[in-house]
């Protein structure tokens, strides 16, 4: 299987993926003190001296366990570099994701981890809620809202599972502890950011 996917114009080959992927598994088995046939992170990240790593972008870092999320942090923005970010996300997603306990060694070798490295987050201007709806692009869109204190975002993986546009906002909302209905108010702050993503 191709282990790369991108929703916008490529910047990180697959090659460079394939880097950043076993950082982050590196990572998080350097933080369970798993003894694996893996180089320590300081060594792979040793070796991330090409420009596109040294690019402060947002990043995520998700886990699956048996086709399930098993855990998912990242940064929207990053005075970090796409390196730095992805080693941090990684044992975060692994250990400090408040949906789920720990990560355990028995665990580790069954996870399946997905890297993301997302373009700048850019203001999507609406007047109206059809609007809105017409300038979502499902599949290409990582989408994030804000209202007061609420925040949130899906990434445009979630589309996979959410492509009605209207239930992807929905749940959107639910997810920044919204009201469901609360994109159809017109009252959001809505940005989207596109992606490039990398799984094992």
């Amino acid at each position: 299987m191709d282990n790369s996917k991108k929703t916008n114009r490529s910047v990180y080959s697959k090659k460079d993926g394939d880097k950043l992927l076993k950082l982050a598994r590196s990572s998080i088995a350097n933080k369970l003190g798993v003894n694996i046939n893996l180089p320590k992170p300081s060594e792979i990240a040793a070796e991330l001296q090409d420009d596109v790593f040294k690019n402060q972008l947002g990043t995520f870092v998700t886990l699956h366990l048996n086709k399930r999320l098993r855990g998912c942090i990242g940064t929207l923005e990053s005075t970090q570099s796409v390196t730095e970010g992805i080693e941090q996300n990684a044992i975060s997603a692994a250990f400090d994701d408040p949906r789920f306990p720990n990560l355990t060694p028995k665990e580790f070798n069954d996870i399946h981890l997905e890297v993301s490295i997302l373009s700048k987050p850019l203001v999507l201007n609406y007047k109206n809620i059809d609007e809105l709806l017409s300038k979502l692009e499902p599949g290409v869109h990582g989408v994030i809202i804000r209202k007061g204190g609420a925040k949130a975002t899906f990434l445009p993986q979630v589309w996979q599972q959410l492509p009605d546009k209207s239930l992807f906002l929905s749940n959107l909302c639910r997810k920044a502890g919204l009201s469901e209905h609360e994109w159809k108010t017109g009252s959001l702050e809505v940005m989207t950011y596109t992606v490039e993503y990398f799984e094992e």
